[in-house]
C-alpha cells in the first residue's frame, strides 16, 4: 500500500480519513468504559479499594490500598517515551532514512511491549492481594478499562512489528510514509486514552 490514493473532499487520502474514523469511533468507546468506572467508583461494598485500606470483617485480613502509583508512573513514562520513538520512526521513512527507520520502529515496539509487561505484573499482583475481575464493582470496571487498552497496546504492537518486519525485507520509500503514519495516529491515540485513565483512575482519588 503506497502513498498515492485518491484524495477525498477533505484533501486527506482515504487511509487517513478512515483511521481518523476509526479512531473517532474508539473514543466513543473508551468514554463509556471510562463513565462506567466513574459511575461505578467509590461504590464498592467491599475491598480491595484503589487508594484505601481495607479490613475484612470476616477474616480479619487486612487488605492495603491496591493501586502501586509509582509503578504505574514508570510504565507510564515508558509509553509517553514510545510516542516519541513513533514520531521519530516516520519522521526516518519520510527523510528516506532506512537505517533510522528500523531503529526507531523496534524502540516504539519495545517500548509498548514493556508497557505491557509493566500491566501484566500489575494485574498478577492485584490478583495475588485479592483483587480479581469479581471482587467488586471496583475490580470489574478496572480489569475491564485497563483490559481492553491493553488490548488496543497489543494490536499496536503487533501492527508496529509488521511494519518492522516490512522495512526490513524491503524498506520504506518516502512516499509510503503514509503506512507509518496511519499507525502513528493510532499509537498516539492509544497513549492519550493512557495518560486520561491513568489521571483519572491513579491519581484521582
Amino acid at each position: 500500500m503506497g502513498g498515492e490514493h485518491p484524495p477525498t473532499s477533505t484533501g486527506l487520502n482515504n487511509t487517513k480519513v478512515a483511521i481518523w474514523a476509526f479512531i473517532g469511533s474508539e473514543c466513543f468507546f473508551f468514554a463509556s468504559l471510562i463513565s462506567t468506572y466513574l459511575i461505578y467508583r467509590g461504590r464498592s461494598p467491599v475491598g480491595p479499594f484503589p487508594h484505601d485500606a481495607w479490613t475484612d470483617p470476616a477474616t480479619g485480613h487486612v487488605f492495603k490500598a491496591i493501586l502501586n502509583i509509582p509503578v504505574t508512573s514508570v510504565s507510564t513514562f515508558v509509553l509517553l517515551m514510545s510516542s516519541l520513538a513513533m514520531v521519530l520512526a516516520h519522521s526516518a521513512v519520510v527523510r528516506g532514512d532506512r537505517r533510522s527507520s528500523k531503529i526507531w520502529l523496534a524502540s516504539t515496539a519495545i517500548l509498548g511491549a514493556t508497557f505491557l509487561g509493566f500491566q501484566a505484573y500489575e494485574f498478577t499482583s492485584f490478583v495475588h492481594e485479592g483483587l480479581t475481575i469479581h471482587t467488586n464493582l471496583f475490580g470489574s470496571s478496572f480489569f475491564i478499562l485497563t483490559g481492553f487498552h491493553g488490548a488496543h497496546v497489543t494490536a499496536g504492537v503487533i501492527w508496529l512489528l509488521t511494519l518492522l518486519f516490512i522495512d526490513i525485507k524491503r524498506g520504506f520509500s518516502p512516499d509510503e510514509a503514509i503506512n507509518v503514519d496511519v499507525c502513528a495516529l493510532y499509537w498516539h491515540f492509544v497513549d492519550v486514552v493512557w495518560i486520561a485513565i491513568f489521571t483519572l483512575v491513579y491519581l484521582i482519588k
